[in-house]
């Protein structure tokens, strides 16, 4: 089953701020990366709540709002949502990931299906 999920992946070079924590460094989110992580949740009807435990795999579809953004910078900020939306349990479980990246100026999204082994 396919799931959409509409809105551009923020960059995960750009998805963290170094933040001082008790005089020691520390990374935190951007409101960016909140923001879609927040929208990748309201979004995530199909496979929310999910669970799988083991080995699966991931393909994915990736339609820009440019050429610009690479492909694999995507891949950790959507298994990552993955796990928040309890659709897995550990992203360490996907054996195979098999992506492909489009433009669409006016409608940046993700199309994506898992496939449990």
């Amino acid at each position: 089953m396919k799931q959409i999920i509409s809105g551009q992946v923020p960059s995960k070079s750009n998805s963290y701020k170094i933040i001082t924590l008790n005089n020691h460094g520390s990374l935190a989110k951007t409101s960016a990366l909140k923001d879609y992580e927040r929208s990748f949740y309201l979004q995530c009807n199909q496979y929310r709540n999910k669970r799988i435990k083991g080995l699966f795999e991931f393909h994915l579809s990736v339609y820009n709002s440019s050429q610009r953004p690479d492909l694999d910078n995507s891949f950790k900020i959507i298994l990552d949502c993955l796990q928040i939306c309890k659709v897995i349990t550990n992203d360490r479980n996907c054996i195979k990931i098999t992506a492909e990246k489009f433009v669409d100026k006016m409608n940046p999204r993700i199309e994506f299906v898992i496939t449990e082994i």
